[in-house]
């Protein structure tokens, strides 16, 4: 059983998890990615993950392979498991008469072995946007490629993600929009060259089969709203968690559409 905790990095934010580099075969590990406080006194702890496969994408249902140790088990974790490093997958918000000491675990059991992440709220761990744009660069579907990110840029606003049922073989069509406030400014961000602005990326976040996006990314647009608009295949029947990930270059939101698949008349 291997234990991770936070992989907060505040002096390097090309920081690479480490590891060996296997195309297949290799487990995911969930890792703890910090934890922030919120106005009302609660605080919200973020997790992400390392799939150590460079191209396999595993996938580990809900259930005690793939649990939390609070509530239900469900604490909105993913099912599907990209390839690579993935930071501030998801947030789990606890109490503020959480106590300090106390350990959020998340529990992940795939090829053969089983892996522990525990989030607490030790004071090294604690993180904010600036922080979080940081320490996400290294993750393309955030896409934080801004070495500077500044306190007054928010994140994307981002709306659709509409919930659907559809009944194989028929495709899924999503529709997400989002806004920004024009920050970072263009020629501050990108040190790629590529063209700056918000894009909106689709990804598999939950369901039984594999899914596929036509297309999986917008163009980056700067200075009005971008609209992204995907068509879903699937391949099995279920129950699917579909994301849209909004990103100018700096900071990032997400929504969900939940999507039920129905078998197709044989």
């Amino acid at each position: 059983m291997v234990f991770l905790g936070a992989g907060l990095f505040p002096s390097s934010a090309q920081f690479q998890f480490p590891g060996a580099h296997y195309s297949k075969g290799q487990d995911v590990s969930p890792t703890f990615d910090g934890w922030e406080s919120n106005p009302d006194g609660s605080f919200t702890m973020y997790f992400g993950y390392y799939n150590r496969n460079s191209e396999e994408e595993v996938d580990v249902p809900l259930g005690p392979e793939n649990s939390f140790d609070w509530g239900n088990g469900d604490q909105g974790q993913p099912t599907h498991f990209y390839a690579g490093r993935r930071w501030f997958v998801f947030r789990v918000l606890v109490p503020k008469d959480w106590p300090r000491e106390k350990r959020l675990v998340w529990t992940l059991t795939n090829k053969g072995r089983t892996n522990v992440s525990k989030g607490w709220l030790q004071p090294e761990w604690e993180v904010d946007k600036l922080l979080i744009s940081k320490n996400a660069i290294s993750d393309n579907f955030l896409r934080t490629s801004n070495s500077n990110p500044t306190a007054d840029n928010m994140a994307p606003v981002i709306t659709g993600c509409a919930a659907q049922t559809v009944t194989l073989p028929s495709a899924a069509t999503l529709t997400a929009t989002a806004t920004d406030d024009g920050l970072p400014k263009p020629g501050l961000g990108d040190r790629g060259g590529r063209v700056e602005g918000v894009l909106i990326r689709w990804i598999h976040y939950r369901g039984p089969g594999p899914v596929r996006f036509d297309p999986d990314v917008s163009p980056a647009v700067y200075g009005k709203p971008v609209s992204s608009e995907t068509k879903v295949s699937f391949t099995a029947p279920g129950d699917y968690r579909i994301r849209a990930i909004a990103t100018d270059g700096a900071m990032f939101s997400s929504c969900d559409a939940e999507i039920k698949v129905n078998a197709g008349t044989p």
